[in-house]
Protein backbone atom coordinates (compact mmCIF):
# COMPACT_ATOMS: atom_id res chain seq x y z
CA UNK A 1 0.00 0.00 0.00
CA UNK A 2 1.02 3.98 -0.66
CA UNK A 3 -0.52 6.80 -0.20
CA UNK A 4 -1.37 8.81 -2.94
CA UNK A 5 -2.39 12.45 -3.97
CA UNK A 6 -5.73 13.19 -5.75
CA UNK A 7 -7.37 15.87 -7.40
CA UNK A 8 -7.88 18.72 -4.52
CA UNK A 9 -4.32 19.57 -4.20
CA UNK A 10 -4.14 20.59 -7.96
CA UNK A 11 -3.49 24.21 -8.14
CA UNK A 12 -3.12 24.33 -4.34
CA UNK A 13 -0.16 22.05 -3.52
CA UNK A 14 -0.42 22.59 0.29
CA UNK A 15 3.16 21.00 1.45
CA UNK A 16 2.45 20.51 5.18
CA UNK A 17 2.15 17.01 3.99
CA UNK A 18 5.37 16.65 2.50
CA UNK A 19 7.09 18.52 5.60
CA UNK A 20 6.29 15.56 8.07
CA UNK A 21 6.87 12.70 5.63
CA UNK A 22 9.82 10.84 7.35
CA UNK A 23 11.39 9.09 4.03
CA UNK A 24 10.87 12.06 1.69
CA UNK A 25 8.40 10.19 -0.31
CA UNK A 26 6.97 13.76 -2.22
CA UNK A 27 7.69 14.85 -5.29
CA UNK A 28 6.76 18.53 -6.59
CA UNK A 29 5.42 18.96 -10.00
CA UNK A 30 4.41 22.26 -11.67
CA UNK A 31 0.57 22.12 -10.01
CA UNK A 32 0.08 19.53 -7.52
CA UNK A 33 2.18 17.52 -5.31
CA UNK A 34 3.24 13.64 -6.06
CA UNK A 35 3.83 10.53 -3.53
CA UNK A 36 6.75 7.74 -4.76
CA UNK A 37 4.86 4.76 -4.00
CA UNK A 38 8.25 3.00 -3.80
CA UNK A 39 9.08 5.27 -1.61
CA UNK A 40 6.41 5.54 1.14
CA UNK A 41 5.96 3.47 4.17
CA UNK A 42 2.36 4.18 4.83
CA UNK A 43 3.05 5.89 7.82
CA UNK A 44 -0.25 8.23 7.76
CA UNK A 45 1.60 11.19 8.90
CA UNK A 46 0.64 13.29 5.87
CA UNK A 47 -2.88 12.67 5.57
CA UNK A 48 -4.06 14.76 8.55
CA UNK A 49 -1.48 17.90 7.64
CA UNK A 50 -3.66 18.12 4.12
CA UNK A 51 -6.23 21.06 4.02
CA UNK A 52 -7.69 20.16 1.22
CA UNK A 53 -8.17 15.97 2.26
CA UNK A 54 -6.13 14.61 -1.33
CA UNK A 55 -4.47 12.03 0.21
CA UNK A 56 -5.53 8.38 0.93
CA UNK A 57 -4.21 5.21 1.13
CA UNK A 58 -4.42 3.72 -2.62
CA UNK A 59 -6.83 1.32 -1.46
CA UNK A 60 -9.58 4.41 -0.39
CA UNK A 61 -8.96 6.45 -3.33
CA UNK A 62 -12.43 7.69 -4.36
CA UNK A 63 -13.24 6.25 -8.06
CA UNK A 64 -13.42 9.55 -9.79
CA UNK A 65 -9.53 9.78 -8.60
CA UNK A 66 -8.90 6.37 -9.50
CA UNK A 67 -6.73 7.48 -12.04
CA UNK A 68 -4.45 9.21 -9.95
CA UNK A 69 -3.08 5.92 -8.46
CA UNK A 70 -0.64 6.01 -11.63
CA UNK A 71 -0.57 9.34 -12.05
CA UNK A 72 1.59 9.70 -9.23
CA UNK A 73 3.38 6.68 -9.46
CA UNK A 74 4.27 8.31 -12.64
CA UNK A 75 4.90 11.28 -12.53
CA UNK A 76 6.82 11.01 -9.04
CA UNK A 77 9.25 9.16 -11.07
CA UNK A 78 10.59 12.74 -12.99
CA UNK A 79 9.81 15.31 -10.18
CA UNK A 80 12.07 16.71 -7.77
CA UNK A 81 11.81 15.42 -4.35
CA UNK A 82 10.03 18.61 -1.67
CA UNK A 83 10.50 18.17 1.93
CA UNK A 84 10.08 21.98 3.00
CA UNK A 85 6.75 23.99 3.78
CA UNK A 86 6.35 26.62 0.51
CA UNK A 87 3.61 29.33 -0.02
CA UNK A 88 0.63 27.06 -1.74
CA UNK A 89 -0.58 27.77 -5.22
CA UNK A 90 -4.43 29.49 -5.01
CA UNK A 91 -7.18 28.51 -6.56
CA UNK A 92 -11.04 29.04 -5.47
CA UNK A 93 -12.30 26.79 -3.11
CA UNK A 94 -8.78 25.97 -1.67
CA UNK A 95 -8.80 26.38 2.00
CA UNK A 96 -6.47 28.93 3.26
CA UNK A 97 -4.86 27.97 6.57
CA UNK A 98 -2.53 30.22 8.50
CA UNK A 99 1.45 30.34 8.34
Amino acid sequence: MAYVVTEPCRNCKYTYCASVCPVEAFREGADCLYIEPSICIDCNKCRPECPVEAIYPDYEVPSIWRSWISENAERSKVSPVISDVKIPLKKEGCVDPVF
